[in-house]
């Protein structure tokens, strides 16, 4: 696939896109599930962590009111109260959430698992090549993912390749709005100071394609092995960086 001479940016997806599906499903979800627990023991009284454990339960609230079921909330202690936000917490991951609060939790706690040696990054054998090449080529480069910008430069400070983040220009997550949602990237093209149609935007999920086209940003279908069957077939298609030539 010919990028045009138009494209300034390159905008990507990570899960199934820059990162094996498996990594995020097999490797990082459990780590953040099983460790959920001993994270919110140790630091909720910090403020920050405080702070996005308020919003977990005006999350909770709303689904509550939208009659999606979540867990009972107990206040009859604090252990009942830490219980409760633990439950909550596994039930929006196993719902695969988006919830902002909720994804910055799992990256602070993966933050550890970096820190610790227990986690590293895994990128596509094709990413490092191609970062090196779109540069060369004067292209910017930004990551665009459900999880937080925390999480994003974890994992691509501690790839199999080393570090890449001297490679990307910048991060967004659902702190920028919804990745289905056309008004997301509004607010990037606004925030990167280029028109849509400069920018080319590769993920592996239609809907988003679909969301970030409407706007008039170019867009392409990722296909890698191991991705889930994608049932469009409007989009170009991508089944490695090798194939996205800058012009």
């Amino acid at each position: 696939m010919e990028v045009a001479h138009q494209v300034r940016v390159i905008l990507l997806d990570i899960e199934g896109t820059t990162t094996p599906i498996s990594f995020v499903s097999d490797v990082l979800f459990p780590y953040a599930a099983r460790n959920l627990d001993r994270f919110i023991r140790q630091h909720l009284q910090d403020p920050e962590v405080h702070s996005h454990v308020v919003e977990l339960n005006e999350n909770r609230i709303a689904d509550l009111e939208a009659n999606l079921m979540p867990p009972a909330w107990r206040d009859g202690s604090e252990e009942a109260r830490i219980n409760s936000l633990v439950a909550y917490g596994h039930w929006l991951m196993d719902r695969d959430s988006k919830r902002s609060a909720l994804k910055w939790l799992q990256g602070k706690i993966w933050e550890k698992g970096y820190s610790d040696g227990e986690l590293a990054g895994q990128v596509y054998g094709d990413v490092p090549q191609a970062f090196q090449r779109w540069r060369e080529r004067g292209k910017r480069i930004y990551i665009y993912s459900s999880g937080s910008v925390l999480a994003q430069k974890l994992l691509f400070q501690t790839t199999q390749y080393g570090d890449l983040t001297n490679q990307l220009d910048g991060y967004f997550d659902t702190r920028t709005g919804p990745k289905k949602n056309p008004a997301s990237y509004q607010a990037i093209v606004s925030e990167i100071l280029c028109e849509p149609r400069q920018v080319l935007f590769i993920s592996d999920t239609p809907e988003e394609l679909t969301a970030a086209r409407s706007l008039g940003v170019q867009v392409a279908l990722s296909v890698r092995a191991g991705n889930r069957a994608a049932d469009s077939t409007e989009f170009p298609v991508v089944h490695s960086f090798d194939e996205i030539v800058p012009a």
